[in-house]
């Protein structure tokens, strides 16, 4: 397998992970903080849109005026990068968040569908913002992958505390 081929499929997984944790909570719950974890899953989705776009659209190709038309990415920056969790917009609705955050997937997939293997140790596109870990493609995708799943931890801990654990299918001895 292709080094290409694997970072694909490695983030297409942790891109339905988001989705089936984000899921399994109701989205009337989706603003809800628990004490102790101070973040909720708006704040999560909110925070995933602008790392998926970052990390695997614009460190590789820069700024994409069609998905600018779709998503406020200035705006999201400041409120899902730094933002405090609690001071998300009402006028932000867990719906939109969890369908832009699906519009950000397929075009995450799609651009990253468009890199081959000999493009992975292309240095980075150089915008206003440096990228904190990776300098080149393969780097930038890699650090997707395991940012998305770190927050997949975040999301999971705040389903347990929301609604109960994640059940992965695993049976207890009775």
């Amino acid at each position: 397998m292709k080094n290409i081929d694997l970072l694909a499929k490695q983030t297409q997984d942790a891109y339905q992970w988001v989705e089936k944790l984000t899921a399994s909570v109701p989205m009337e719950a989706w603003r809800e903080t628990p004490s102790g974890i101070e973040t909720n899953i708006c704040w999560q989705v909110g925070h995933l849109i602008i790392s998926y776009y970052f990390h695997s659209i614009v460190s590789v190709f820069g700024h994409q005026s069609e998905y600018l038309s779709q998503i406020p990415v200035k705006e999201y920056s400041a409120l899902f990068t730094k933002g405090n969790p609690r001071h998300i917009p009402a006028t932000i609705s867990a719906e939109i968040l969890r369908n832009q955050l699906e519009i950000t997937s397929v075009y995450s997939l799609k651009f990253i569908g468009t890199i081959t293997e000999d493009m992975l140790e292309k240095k980075l596109a150089m915008g206003k913002t440096p990228h904190p870990v990776a300098t080149n493609v393969y780097e930038a995708l890699d650090w997707n992958i395991k940012h998305t799943m770190w927050h997949c931890g975040q999301l999971g801990m705040l389903k347990r505390a929301i609604n109960g654990r994640w059940d992965f299918g695993l049976r207890e001895d009775q």
